[in-house]
């Protein structure tokens, strides 16, 4: 799956040691707004986006108290997304990276992306949003690798509405980085927006909470 497979800059100082890896949380840090919910608008039209809210008020409710997103976009990907053919989404994940990546990209985030990149780091995206909407970005980025939430199809490639693992959020994101990289991963830099980025922030010498704020 593409959350466990590779798929291919802004530190203020140049680090002493041989650069490693640079890790960047997506949504809100590299875009000015979530990908997941836009590309499900965009790929819904607003009728079909608007009476699929309407369903799911009574999570959206729920999720007002327990601040639980994964619960909020698993029942989001069970009313969107089931039933479709992985195919399907990848090809309509490529073409909304296609035509919204100008409006969703933070330019100064962009920049210190390939800031690094030209100092040598390997740069690896790990987001929360399902890893096949965040591909066609990673690829474009020429990222090193990308991590994150897997849903889960049948034999037949269709989407069975839930996650194939846990919500790549929060401790996942170091559980999944120690994974694939071993367990004595240290971050070189990682970029983060919200809580769900505090433990993989708290494995990089160089922590960037919030530092981007560009907009296209």
């Amino acid at each position: 799956m593409l959350g466990r497979l590779t798929v291919g800059g802004g530190g203020m100082t140049d680090p002493l040691h041989e650069l490693g890896m640079v890790a960047f949380d997506f949504d809100g840090t590299m875009t000015v707004r979530d990908s997941f919910t836009a590309f499900l608008k965009w790929r819904s039209g607003s009728m079909r986006y608007t009476i699929g809210c309407l369903k799911l008020t009574p999570q959206i409710f729920v999720y007002l108290f327990d601040r639980n997103r994964g619960k909020l976009k698993a029942a989001a990907v069970r009313e969107f997304l089931k039933g479709s053919r992985q195919e399907t989404l990848q090809e309509e994940a490529r073409r909304f990276a296609e035509k919204n990546s100008g409006r969703l990209m933070r330019p100064d985030a962009v920049d210190t992306w390939r800031r690094w990149r030209t100092k040598g780091a390997k740069t690896i995206i790990v987001t929360a949003s399902p890893d096949f909407v965040v591909a066609p970005f990673a690829r474009g980025l020429g990222a090193d690798g990308l991590i994150g939430t897997e849903l889960a199809f049948d034999a037949d490639g269709r989407c069975l509405g839930v996650f194939a693992g846990q919500n790549c959020r929060g401790p996942e994101k170091v559980r999944r980085l120690k994974e694939l990289y071993g367990d004595d991963l240290r971050l070189t830099a990682a970029y983060g927006d919200t809580s769900g980025d505090k433990e993989m922030l708290a494995i990089a010498d160089e922590a960037g909470y919030r530092v981007f704020k560009g907009r296209p």
